[in-house]
């Protein structure tokens, strides 16, 4: 058994900018494979300067593989912390396939829950609410801060499942992404109240009188209903046809005036 090959920091760089692309190549056989062996492929030719070997372990990578985008940065970290081990024959060849099988379930799981279920909605609030106060430059520092926010915790993902491998879990639970998420939840339906009262209040400046106030109510009986169980789509049909009234109220309104 040899010391083991440290994979220059210059091609980690490399398998990080490629791991972003994760999805690039997506099939339905094998999902990320492609886009995985894509990833790894600058750390296997640090580590093995053997074409065989090579190989060998790129076709390791070529398995199924999937995961969700951003998490699975410490996996592909992970998996070039056990090619390192691998080369230097100090684990079997399976290992970082095992790294890989057993962490991309669970992580798929923390990352749809985070990310798409609660960080990105909330988000969309933001965004929605900075368009109603400021216009498209809102719009577009929410979009700065989510990509910044999930970048940054790709690089740390990657960075640690990298330095520890299989003890990444750790560092993935003291995050405490589910109670983040529950937060983001809150504040991000905190945040479309608010769009939605200034709309309202905008509703009501523009159209006054009575046609504002047939805007606010029914803004407030949808709202209601919606938290009383009512089923959606007939609550959509009602907003519409209060809509409608509401601008034939304005239209006659304004054709008096």
């Amino acid at each position: 058994m040899s010391a083991p090959r440290k994979v220059p920091g210059r091609t980690l760089a490399r398998v990080f900018w490629r791991c972003l692309f994760l999805q690039a190549a997506w099939n339905r056989r094998g999902m990320q494979n492609l886009g995985f062996a894509y990833a790894i492929d600058p750390a296997l030719r640090a580590l093995y300067p053997e074409a065989a070997r090579r190989e060998e372990a790129l076709r390791r990578h070529l398995g199924f593989f999937n995961c969700h985008p951003y998490m699975a940065a410490a996996i592909v970290g992970g998996a070039v912390h056990h090619e390192e081990k691998v080369a230097a024959g100090a684990e079997p060849g399976q290992q970082p396939l095992q790294y890989k099988q057993t962490l991309q379930g669970p992580l798929a799981a923390l990352g749809d829950g985070f990310f798409w279920t609660a960080l990105r909605p909330f988000f969309g609030a933001v965004a929605a609410l900075l368009a109603l106060l400021v216009g498209w430059p809102g719009i577009l520092a929410a979009l700065a801060v989510y990509n910044a926010i999930h970048l940054v915790l790709r690089v740390r993902l990657f960075r640690a499942g990298y330095l520890k491998g299989d003890a990444i879990v750790g560092d993935i639970s003291r995050l405490g992404l589910p109670v983040a998420a529950d937060r983001l939840r809150a504040a991000g339906a905190a945040l479309c109240g608010v769009a939605a009262g200034v709309v309202v209040l905008r509703s009501l400046a523009l159209a006054g009188g009575p046609a504002g106030i047939v805007a606010a109510l029914a803004a407030g009986a949808g709202y209601v209903a919606l938290a009383r169980g009512a089923r959606l789509l007939p609550i959509a049909y009602a907003a519409v046809l209060a809509g409608i009234g509401t601008a034939v109220l304005v239209g006659r309104l304004h054709g008096s005036s």
